[in-house]
């Protein structure tokens, strides 16, 4: 991936965002792109490519599940899948936006489709950070790859990259994550970001399923690369995440505040800049406070520490009291060692 400022990739993720209308998903991708959004994926899979139609324990979402407790995973996946026939106008609209669009595929026959796309990358959700012949696969494409990293161990993650690699991956970027709807910002353990990119050698960059964009900023400023955030048009017309989504306003706020931590970064070398002139300026030195004249002492009360800069430092006073003026002087003149005797 490629971008030409050194701020993080936005992602902006429908996911089931769209409510079962193509419209609404394409002016969720208008709304990103008027947002500033870099990207906007979308996720290729099928109720029955992704699960299957059974009613137990096993595929059910747990009942005390803050968002989909004891619903049946064929049916969640019936109700968020984006229909296949919506990929293409959804992936054109975005290109004419000006921004990248991608999918997560979830099986062998998903990759298949996209590639007939022509996608320019992929995405490998958290969940699926186990399924290595997947990753092989969307590997071999030769595209970036992007992995989400939630629900895993260092060791699966290991894994995971070893087999992005073994399938020819040159460009991939890891997700840190916390795969829970929505997160809380303890939960989100942001000092992994560092020691990911150190361990394995690659980019690395969050999928925040936290509220607000309060823990993107900090991940930007631990060196994420890319942010990838779920977003609708309005949390109040519900659908499937809406409730850890963010509204087109937030995710401006996002850019924004993604934009200035990474640049806000700078060198930990540069002490006082160029952009601190008038400030610089503007320091306290030692100034005539009254008119004195030549032979007066120099007391604290005709000199004084005030600002602007100009006079000698303040530093100085202790051993300029008790001089005297060697010319006389008119009030707000800047102490110098020619004006002493």
């Amino acid at each position: 991936m490629t971008k030409t400022v050194q701020s993080p990739m936005i992602i902006a993720e429908i996911s089931g965002n769209h409510n079962g209308s193509l419209e609404r998903a394409l002016d969720i991708v208008r709304a990103a792109a008027d947002a500033g959004a870099h990207a906007v994926k979308i996720q290729t899979y099928t109720a029955d490519t992704i699960t299957l139609n059974v009613d137990s324990p096993a595929f059910r979402v747990s009942e005390g599940h803050a968002l989909w407790g004891s619903r049946t995973l064929h049916e969640l996946y019936q109700e968020a899948h984006t229909p296949w026939e919506w990929h293409e106008p959804i992936f054109e609209l975005a290109k004419q936006l000006g921004m990248q669009a991608f999918s997560t595929p979830f099986d062998e026959t998903a990759v298949e489709f996209l590639e007939k796309l022509e996608v320019p990358m992929y995405k490998i959700a958290s969940l699926e950070i186990v399924d290595l012949p997947l990753i092989e696969q969307v590997s071999a494409t030769g595209k970036p790859v992007i992995l989400s990293v939630g629900t895993a161990t260092i060791g699966e993650v290991a894994a995971a990259v070893e087999a992005a690699r073994r399938g020819g991956c040159e460009d991939l970027t890891l997700l840190a994550c916390t795969s829970s709807y929505p997160a809380e910002p303890d939960d989100a353990n942001l000092r992994r970001i560092p020691v990911m990119a150190e361990m394995f050698g690659v980019k690395v960059g969050l999928s925040d399923h936290t509220m607000g964009v309060g823990v993107s900023i900090a991940a930007t400023a631990l060196g994420a690369t890319v942010i990838e955030k779920h977003v609708t048009l309005r949390r109040s017309d519900g659908g499937v995440d809406s409730a850890f989504s963010l509204e087109p306003a937030e995710l401006r706020l996002l850019v924004d505040g993604c934009d200035a931590a990474a640049r806000a970064l700078g060198s930990a070398h540069v002490w006082a800049t160029g952009a601190e002139a008038e400030s610089l300026r503007l320091r306290p030195s030692l100034y005539v406070t009254v008119d004195v004249a030549a032979g007066d002492l120099v007391t604290d009360a005709n000199v004084r520490s005030v600002r602007p800069a100009g006079g000698l430092p303040p530093a100085e006073l202790s051993r300029v009291i008790g001089r005297t003026f060697a010319t006389d002087a008119t009030v707000g003149t800047a102490l110098s060692w020619e004006l002493l005797s």
